[in-house]
């Protein structure tokens, strides 16, 4: 599903170069950029693939969208620079909001997530502000906290830690996280991830979109993700925004020249 056809970036100047995000976008000529089911921004290290999804998580005024400090001040004045439309839905009405489980994603949040489920202490406070993120009011989080299902899920969670390493469990933080209908902004999600798991996860999000009519947009240079994902491609690499093949990318093309190099090893 598509809840929000596209997004129009700032392609505003300001004389002060140097403040934030304008300095990032400043030699670029992005414009409009359309969403599908599944969007994915590429872009090497400084493309400006961050900022851009926190812009957006910003805009579109979902959880774990981030301030900044500094040049706050610019900040605001950028996102209230770009705009963005809503799709319609199959009666031919344009969405008005978003679903409240919709979030901005970051890798450093999963990885935060493993570290504080793995200190017993810090099971129950991470759970529950998983449940409170999902939605779950105060009142209701009293209540779960001391409930059998609480119970149930914290000894699922204690034995998945035990059977499963870091990735695994990185992959059922993502499992946990997702929620029908919704939008989703993923930044890096393949870090910690084996190939095979990048690979895996990406799967899903196929999934996610299809069967539970997810929206994502994602920022990866992974080329499983690349290669795995159906997905519209944009490289932030280039002035313009344009659309590629994932097997275009160039770090998609170092890793095939590396192993073309070192084909002989693998007879």
């Amino acid at each position: 599903m598509v809840y929000i056809n596209g997004f129009q970036i700032s392609t505003h100047k300001i004389e002060r170069t140097n403040a934030y995000p304008y300095n990032v976008f400043e030699h670029k000529d992005w414009g409009y950029l359309p969403l599908g089911p599944i969007t994915v921004l590429y872009g090497n290290n400084a493309s400006g693939k961050s900022t851009l999804l926190n812009i957006m998580a910003n805009k579109f005024q979902i959880k774990g969208a981030e301030t900044i400090r500094g040049d706050f001040q610019y900040f605001q004045q950028f996102i209230g620079e770009c705009s963005f439309t809503f799709n319609e839905d199959d009666q031919g009405r344009s969405f008005q909001t978003l679903s409240p489980h919709s979030r901005y994603i970051k890798s450093e949040d999963i990885l935060y997530e493993v570290k504080k489920i793995q200190q017993d202490s810090l099971l129950v406070e991470s759970h529950l502000y998983q449940q409170f993120l999902a939605g779950v009011s105060l009142g209701k989080l009293a209540e779960y906290e001391h409930s059998w299902a609480c119970k149930n899920r914290l000894d699922e969670i204690r034995f998945a830690l035990e059977k499963y390493s870091n990735g695994e469990t990185s992959l059922q933080i993502f499992e946990d996280s997702i929620y029908a209908d919704s939008l989703y902004i993923l930044d890096e999600p393949e870090m910690s991830l084996s190939p095979q798991n990048q690979v895996l996860l990406a799967k899903k999000i196929n999934e996610w979109a299809r069967f539970l009519s997810c929206q994502f947009i994602i920022a990866t240079h992974s080329p499983f993700f690349l290669g795995t994902l159906d997905a519209s491609i944009y490289n932030l690499d280039t002035a313009d925004l344009r659309s590629c093949h994932w097997s275009q990318l160039e770090n998609v093309r170092f890793y095939h020249q590396f192993f073309k190099e070192h084909e002989e090893e693998f007879c």
